[in-house]
Order: structure tokens, then C-alpha cells, then sequence
């Protein structure tokens, strides 16, 4: 077990290091704003949907490396999925991280997601991995512009 902590930490880390799909969309179809006051980490997701599928998804801001490296595996899990099928995706992601931690979590079944199995230990930790993708789920609900605070996120 203590191996696979460890392998969870170095993609967490890498993702942190080298995110992917980071940056602006100068052209977008969908857009929020996130921010944590109480940790200040910052997400804008940007979105381009066509006939109701992600045909491009990326993020900036800043925050800490659980909060960053949520949003680049984020980005790489729903590029070409349905809306429907992303907030499908926040919403398995969502019980994994507000697991009890006695709750029996299948990792198999998650893919990348499960690098955020152990975020359920730290309780304030939750929202740094949940921002971007509370953030995402605002933008793809419409086109205007969105924000997310730290009172959204549960």
C-alpha cells in the first residue's frame, strides 16, 4: 500500500510540475471563475462545446500542487466526453474525495481519479482537489461567466 501512496504522490507531483492543458483558451464557448478564499488557490476554466461535446478544455490560475494537478488530470479526463459525461466524472470524483475514510474505494474503476483516493484523509484538503472541478461544472452549465467561491464547494 505504501508503494501505491507513493506512486499517487509523484503524479500528483508531475502534474503539478507539468501541467497539462494549462493556459488560456483565447477562444471559448464556456467559461467560470474558481476561487478558495481561505487557501487562495484560483482556477478560470475555459471550455470549447459543440453540439454538447468537450472539444477542448483548459485551465490557469494558481494554487497549491493538489489543486493544480486535480485540474490538469481534470482536463485530460473529459476532452471529447459529453457534458453529461463530465459531470458524471465530477460527480464519481466528488465521492471519492468526500469518502469516509473507512468507506472501501475501488481504485481500479477510477483510472487517473484514484490518484486522489487519500485527499479524504485531510478534510481541508477537499476543496483544493474539488475547486477546478466545481469550476468546470459551472462553465459547462452555461456560457456566461461563472464564479465559484469557497461557499460552493461541498
Amino acid at each position: 500500500m505504501h508503494e501505491l501512496k507513493e506512486l499517487y504522490q509523484q503524479v500528483i507531483l508531475d502534474h503539478n510540475k507539468n501541467p497539462r492543458n494549462f493556459g488560456p483558451l483565447p477562444q471559448y464557448t464556456n467559461y467560470a471563475a474558481g476561487h478558495n478564499p481561505l487557501c487562495g488557490d484560483q482556477v478560470d476554466v475555459y471550455a470549447v462545446v459543440e453540439d454538447g461535446i468537450i472539444k477542448e478544455l483548459k485551465f490557469s490560475g494558481s494554487g497549491c500542487a493538489i489543486s493544480k494537478a486535480s485540474a490538469s488530470i481534470m482536463t485530460t479526463l473529459v476532452v471529447g466526453k459529453s457534458v453529461e459525461e463530465a459531470k458524471t466524472l465530477f460527480d464519481e470524483f466528488h465521492r471519492i474525495v468526500t469518502a469516509d475514510f473507512d468507506d472501501k474505494v475501488e481504485t481500479l474503476e477510477l483510472g487517473k481519479m484514484a490518484v486522489f483516493c487519500g485527499v479524504r484523509e485531510f478534510p481541508a484538503r477537499v476543496k483544493c482537489a474539488s475547486l477546478a472541478w466545481h469550476t468546470m461544472v459551472s462553465a459547462l452549465e452555461s456560457s456566461q461567466n461563472n464564479e465559484v467561491t469557497d461557499n460552493n464547494l461541498n
